[in-house]
């Protein structure tokens, strides 16, 4: 059967009198048995601490069981809990897009919120024409765009995000995904800089002052990750890394009127060549390529609005490819 069937339904909800559960419960539950804190859960969901400590109560009572228990400072889930958490954020989901999900969908008309979670790479070289394509054919779509990171995981698999736009090896197992395009990596120099070859050697590579990406709380963008797995296997390129940036967006800025170097996604490079005195050279041979991917829940997956804004995001990444193969 579809999923938000009976049959997909625990069975300890029916023979545990379901009838007399507020399914507003299961909302609290999930979201304690994730912060696993009274207080954190409440603020989470805009409710008072003794609403948050009253609806824990209930669930006690319902389920005949105490679910967290104090540990010290902290709450612990009882192996009851555990098992329900999955379960409960399964029924969670279900239910989102039983409400959410439509027959048809028809984009000149809809109103719709879609969630995505990217970086802003992603956005410049790709949201940024879908947005405008959005405007014109469907106005009644919205974007929320949040940052990449772990906090954005955890909303995915609440369901509280329809999207992850994001390299192959940063998406979650167990959910559908497709491929947007692939990525490869550039050499960025200010286009004063007359004394760096094309392609840049090893030699120079290694020689000048780098700018890089860096997250917060120590995050690694994917080439950086890169770096430091060569590094691990001992066969790393030493750099001179002077400038730490805290995203892709303002690397180019760093670079014009100095001797700097950096290495970028080829498209943002060509984009930031546009707008900047900039010149974008070939790197030394043997840096990665990237599989840019856009990823939904699975519980999204017969959803005809998300299916349709799949094959949005698709189509205008086709087009930037054909792009970048013509400037080649």
């Amino acid at each position: 059967m579809e999923n938000g069937s009976l049959e997909t339904i625990p069975a300890w909800l029916f023979a545990m009198h379901f009838h007399k559960l507020d399914l507003n419960l299961l909302v609290a539950l999930d979201t304690l048995l994730e912060e696993r804190s009274v207080s954190r859960a409440a603020a989470r969901q805009n409710l008072s601490q003794s609403a948050m400590s009253s609806a824990l109560s209930r669930l006690r009572e319902f389920f005949g069981d105490e679910l967290l228990v104090p540990v010290g400072r902290r709450m612990e889930p009882t192996a009851l809990a555990l098992s329900l958490a999955p379960q409960v954020r399964n029924i969670l989901q279900q239910v989102r897009v039983t409400i959410e999900t439509r027959p048809t969908f028809h984009p000149a008309t809809a109103q719709r919120r879609f969630r995505i979670m990217t970086s802003d790479f992603l956005i410049e070289v790709l949201l940024a024409d879908v947005v405008r394509q959005l405007a014109t054919t469907a106005p009644g779509i919205q974007l929320e765009i949040i940052q990449s990171g772990e906090a954005g995981l955890a909303a995915f698999l609440r369901g509280d995000l329809d999207f992850i736009i994001a390299p192959d090896r940063n998406l979650l197992e167990e959910h559908p995904r497709t491929l947007l395009f692939e990525e490869t990596f550039n050499c960025v120099v200010w286009a004063g800089n007359d004394s760096v070859s094309d392609p840049l050697t090893i030699q120079q590579y290694v020689a000048m002052s780098h700018v890089i990406v860096q997250f917060g709380h120590g995050q690694l963008s994917i080439l950086e990750q890169w770096f430091k797995e060569q590094a691990d296997k001992g066969q790393g390129i030493e750099r001179r890394i002077d400038i730490i940036a805290p995203n892709f967006g303002v690397v180019p800025h760093l670079i014009v009127g100095t001797q700097r170097v950096a290495t970028m996604h080829s498209r943002h490079a060509r984009l930031y060549q546009r707008l900047l005195p900039l010149r974008v050279v070939e790197p030394p041979a043997g840096f990665p390529t990237m599989r840019e991917m856009v990823q939904w829940h699975r519980h999204l997956d017969t959803d005809p609005a998300l299916r349709w804004f799949v094959a949005l995001l698709t189509s205008f990444a086709e087009s930037s490819t054909l792009v970048v193969e013509k400037e080649m």
